[in-house]
């Protein structure tokens, strides 16, 4: 199989090859435009960690170079393409809104013009659980309305559902959207809670707990929404054969059970053996109080469950962390196969 992964320097893109490289039937192209949205050293050392793979090739491309992507799309069949490449962030959207309406409209168009053209077998793209926005009913389904977004970057997301959506009903492209809740692991992204806590904690800064620490997030660890994810990539919708509804599918990808930042960070001072310093903050506009998926359509289509809990996926990012910075390497346990 041929798969196509758009911001293989992420977070997400980076596990996904390196678990696709491990099987060998795999061959794997990978884009990014390596921007500086946050430490670009780190998206390069992904992307060192996947030299070692024969079937792993990487090309730098910004998805909104649409000369570019016809190219790309021209020079190779590919018979699954996982798209991840966005900008990310929603504090980052109050400031920078054109930078979210070029990479996650227009190279959200470029990637489904691509797919259209070449007739891609299936298209599994990311989307947010940012798209709840002002919902108060939980857990988030995703047969809720979702016509509420309180931030610009959560509606771009909820714009590339109905994107793909299009292109589903006009051309029987199928295509998945994964609603992304919260992810963390080894290789995790600096502008993220747990790597920003962990830092200020082994630097003995405060960290910052917004709404006064009162939000609760549905923290799932990296391995677990990896293979959730190889698992969708063969589950390609089918257009209904009764009622003729295209080939398009939604997901809530998580792990269904949120958890509050303070246990994040109560478990971050045992994992460390130290008490954190806490400057309690107000809310942040675009911030979402609570965040809980309803992952059972999920888990029923793949058959697969999470499996790591919040004190094991701590501890294998802090002991990542630290090895990557070359921190002293204090209660370490074994690290997860993989992706670590």
């Amino acid at each position: 199989m041929k798969v196509l992964i758009t911001g293989m320097a992420g977070f997400i893109g980076h596990a996904l090859a390196r678990r696709l490289a491990e099987d060998k039937s795999y061959e794997i192209l990978g884009i990014d435009n390596l921007n500086e949205y946050y430490d670009a050293a780190i998206k390069q050392a992904r992307l060192n960690d996947l030299s070692g793979f024969a079937n792993v090739r990487f090309q730098r491309l910004d998805l909104t170079d649409a000369e570019g992507m016809q190219r790309l799309f021209a020079g190779t069949h590919f018979d699954c393409v996982v798209h991840l490449a966005a900008q990310a962030g929603v504090r980052y959207s109050l400031d920078h809104p054109h930078v979210y309406g070029q990479s996650n409209l227009i190279g959200h168009l470029n990637v489904l013009e691509g797919c259209r053209r070449q007739q891609v077998d299936h298209l599994v793209y990311a989307s947010s659980s940012s798209v709840y926005g002002r919902n108060a009913k939980v857990p988030f389904s995703v047969e809720d309305s979702v016509d509420q977004p309180v931030s610009l970057y959560a509606a771009t997301k909820k714009s590339n559902e109905l994107m793909a959506h299009s292109y589903s009903h006009l051309y029987d492209l199928p295509t998945t959207g994964l609603r992304f809740f919260t992810v963390y692991g080894p290789w995790g992204r600096p502008d993220m809670a747990l790597f920003k806590f962990t830092r200020n904690i082994l630097e003995g800064r405060p960290i910052k707990l917004y709404n006064h620490g009162n939000m609760t997030r549905d923290f799932t660890y990296i391995d677990d929404i990896i293979e959730s994810i190889a698992r969708v990539m063969n589950l390609a919708p089918q257009r209904g054969t009764q009622n003729n509804t295209p080939p398009y599918q939604l997901y809530n990808i998580g792990h269904g059970s949120p958890i509050s930042l303070m246990t994040l960070v109560r478990t971050l001072e045992k994992v460390t053996d130290i008490e954190a310093l806490c400057d309690y903050l107000p809310m942040q506009p675009g911030d979402m109080e609570d965040t809980w998926a309803d992952v059972e359509p999920l888990f029923a289509a793949t058959g697969f469950r999470p499996r790591t809990e919040v004190s094991e996926g701590v501890r294998h990012f802090v002991d990542w962390y630290r090895r990557y910075y070359d921190e002293p390497l204090l209660n370490i346990g074994s690290v997860s196969g993989g992706l670590g």
